[in-house]
């Protein structure tokens, strides 16, 4: 059994038959479904769903296989094998390192900084959590992710204050915030194109790969 985590119930709907489990965006959340999951017996896990872009050539929709997690100076290389799997059957997808944040890349200089510091293509809230737990309990991890925000725009703060714990979205949080801050509303509505983007890229990639997600174990 593969498990999967993921941020969004949106990400999650795209893998049915899976254990899939939503942190809501919380590294914290993350790592504890991550312990869950290998507890309940999965052979290894993949951190899936959308991730913010540190390079400007990727756009959104752009596809990442992570060849491994930056987590400050450590970087936990993902599962050959299945790096090797997924770059085959998603030619156009970017193979690079990812960034585990523990905290939202809030605009482009925060994200640049990431990028000439430690190298990483991507940033997301997940991976982290994945390859830390893999890591401590001998598990191959793989990540699949698609940019939604690119490297020259953050995630409004309005963004994140949607997001409940459980991966769902939040509507009336969002406006609840925008009467103090209509200001937010076009970052908003942008972000929400950009995320749909990334979600399509997912969908297309988990259709090519099938429910077997290109690597399952033998």
């Amino acid at each position: 059994m593969i498990g999967v985590v993921t941020g969004m119930l949106s990400e999650a709907r795209l893998v049915p038959g899976r254990s899939v489990l939503c942190s809501g965006g919380r590294p914290r959340r993350a790592r504890q479904l991550a312990e869950r999951l290998l507890a309940e017996g999965a052979d290894g896990l993949l951190s899936f769903g959308v991730a913010g872009g540190l390079v400007p050539e990727l756009r959104p929709g752009c596809l990442l296989v992570g060849s491994g997690v930056v987590i400050g100076a450590a970087r936990l290389a993902a599962d050959a094998r299945w790096c090797r799997r997924l770059a085959e059957a998603l030619p156009r997808a970017r193979l690079g390192m990812i960034y585990g944040g523990d905290v939202v890349a809030a605009d482009a200089t925060a994200k640049r900084a990431l990028h000439q510091q430690w190298g990483a293509l991507a940033v997301d809230l997940e991976s982290r959590a994945v390859a830390e737990a893999c890591v401590a309990a001998g598990k191959p991890f793989a990540v699949l992710r698609a940019i939604a925000d690119p490297a020259e725009r953050g995630i409004p703060a309005l963004a994140m204050a949607g997001l409940a714990a459980d991966g769902a979205t939040r509507p009336w949080a969002v406006t609840r915030g925008l009467l103090r801050r209509p200001q937010d509303l076009p970052g908003l509505i942008r972000l929400g194109l950009e995320t749909r983007a990334a979600l399509r890229a997912l969908g297309v990639g988990v259709g090519i790969l099938g429910l077997g997600l290109g690597f399952d174990l033998p």
